[in-house]
């Protein structure tokens, strides 16, 4: 249980009086000393817009640490932060203070994230907004005292990644926000969030940390989003694509702190998810099987922080759906992917003490379009006691469905895959995912289907018509692609409004 001292509601509103004239006067005075955050820590984001309770997710959840999204200014050229930049939600005990409080006495804590695609895109991410250094800095200040904080994260992607001065005034507040906690005996850590490739930042991102170091800026975490890659490769393997991506940062932070041994370089890195679909399309799908191999990886490797956005979409209420705010666009458990994750704070890798496997006979099929085929699956009880097991089945395309009867069963039992195709169905050949969900463990099993003589092409959506008014969810297909319309449109051609216009790229049909 946390004690929170009565020294701290003189830090906060000392903290809101010189928001205005920067952090010179606060090294004279005693600051509070946030706890530690552990050295792995599961921290899922939360959407702190929608109205409900960072603590009750929490706590339904068991993530016991959040990164709670997004801190900005109101309008550009402002130098007061707000929670989502509404002047109604200050940075104030008022706002998510009691909530806070809550997580802290529970064992866990917060991490407050600045920036996010709104602001980085508006001109509201605050080192964007504020061109004045001290109060950038007073700004971060008032957040780690006003909640009791130990970690900062900034979260930097789009329009900021090609903001040099804001980048460069970013790192220069940073920097004083350090020496003020070091004056001061008040452990602080920062992290970045940054958009990557599969092997890799880019060029913009890693030029973000590079301005740091040349400003004898500390971060802490570099945090990589890893998914929206938006790159054409369909489809992705996203629990590789995550290993690869991070392999690569770590080589980059290898060129930036030369000294630094190979674990800690690894102890640099943070890897965010997105549970399900992702916004370019169910190509960059991950899956709760993806999740447990990124857990094991993880682990494996000793990275720092592991994370998804965000904590409401991890439910399975919108199965079969795209990227949304609130559920993951696949059949799961409601915190499967949490569930998954939890173990990883402070390095907990005991293993399940129930567990099962799963297997299919056959493992494949060879089909001609308009047939279908069946295979049984079954389950094991390997460890502990039998438990009951979702059972799903993803990766069918176009013309070709999959069913399994039941689809729960408790382990030791068995199920039957069965798997129809049409004529319209494409020649090829597929891989059909089978995932076992448990209460603590997950498993997968692959089945591999050929498809003969199929007279279809993959493209199932309309095509796209010029004339046409199109709504956000909308589908097309053109140039041998699916297409989704985010938001209202006509006249646009899908292809030519780039990765963060109208239309979202499903990818080849």
């Amino acid at each position: 249980m946390r004690r929170i001292r009565s020294l701290r509601a003189l830090l906060t509103a000392a903290a809101v009086a010189l928001a205005g004239a920067g952090l010179s006067a606060l090294g004279a005075g005693p600051a509070e000393a946030a706890t530690p955050l552990p050295s792995h820590v599961f921290a899922p984001y939360f959407e702190a817009w929608t109205g409900e309770s960072p603590a009750a997710l929490s706590a339904q959840s068991g993530a016991k640490h959040l990164t709670m999204a997004f801190i900005q200014t109101q309008s550009p050229g402002s130098c007061t932060p707000y929670w989502n930049g509404d002047s109604g939600s200050p940075i104030a005990q008022s706002t998510f203070g009691a909530d806070i409080r809550t997580i802290q006495a529970a064992g866990g804590d917060v991490i407050p994230s600045f920036g996010g695609y709104t602001a980085d895109t508006t001109g509201t991410e605050m080192a964007d907004s504020c061109t004045d250094v001290s109060k950038i800095a007073a700004a971060y200040e008032k957040v780690v005292t006003t909640y009791d904080i130990a970690r900062l994260d900034m979260d930097i992607e789009v329009d900021s990644l090609g903001n040099t001065a804001g980048i460069d005034r970013r790192n220069k507040a940073i920097k004083q926000v350090e020496d003020w906690a070091a004056a001061n005996g008040r452990t602080l850590q920062i992290s970045y969030t940054l958009p990557t490739t599969t092997s890799g930042l880019a060029p913009d991102g890693l030029a973000v940390l590079r301005n740091a170091v040349q400003n004898g800026t500390r971060f802490d975490v570099a945090n990589i989003m890893t998914f929206d890659y938006y790159d054409g490769a369909d489809p992705h393997d996203m629990a590789r694509d995550t290993q690869t991506a991070a392999q690569g940062l770590h080589d980059q932070l290898a060129n930036l702190y030369p000294g630094k041994a190979d674990a800690d370089l690894w102890g640099m890195v943070g890897v965010t998810e997105m549970p399900g679909v992702d916004d370019y399309g169910t190509a960059e799908t991950l899956t709760v099987a993806g999740a447990r191999q990124v857990y094991d990886w993880a682990v494996s490797k000793g990275i720092d922080t592991l994370s998804f956005w965000a904590l409401q979409r991890d439910n399975g209420s919108c199965p079969g759906g795209g990227a949304a705010d609130g559920c993951s666009g696949i059949e799961q458990g409601t915190w499967d992917f949490s569930h998954v994750f939890e173990p990883f704070t402070g390095g907990t890798t005991t293993p399940p003490s129930n567990d099962f496997s799963l297997s299919l006979t056959p493992a494949s099929a060879t089909v001609a379009a308009g047939g279908s085929a069946t295979a049984k699956v079954n389950t094991a009880v390997t460890a502990g006691s039998a438990q009951s097991v979702r059972l799903s089945v993803s990766g069918a395309p176009p013309g070709v469905t999959a069913s399994l009867n039941p689809t729960s069963v408790t382990a030791g039992g068995s199920t039957t895959l069965t798997v129809n195709t049409t004529t319209a169905a494409a020649s090829g050949t597929y891989t059909l995912t089978v995932t076992g969900t448990g209460d603590k463990a997950g498993h997968t099993a692959t089945y591999t289907l050929k498809v003969t003589g199929g007279t279809g092409s993959g493209c199932t959506a309309q095509p796209w018509d010029s004339g046409a008014i199109y709504v956000g969810g909308d589908q097309v297909s053109h140039d041998g692609h699916n297409w989704k319309a985010k938001w209202w449109t006509t006249g646009e051609e899908p292809g030519t409004t780039g990765e963060w216009g109208v239309w979202q790229d499903l990818g080849a049909c």
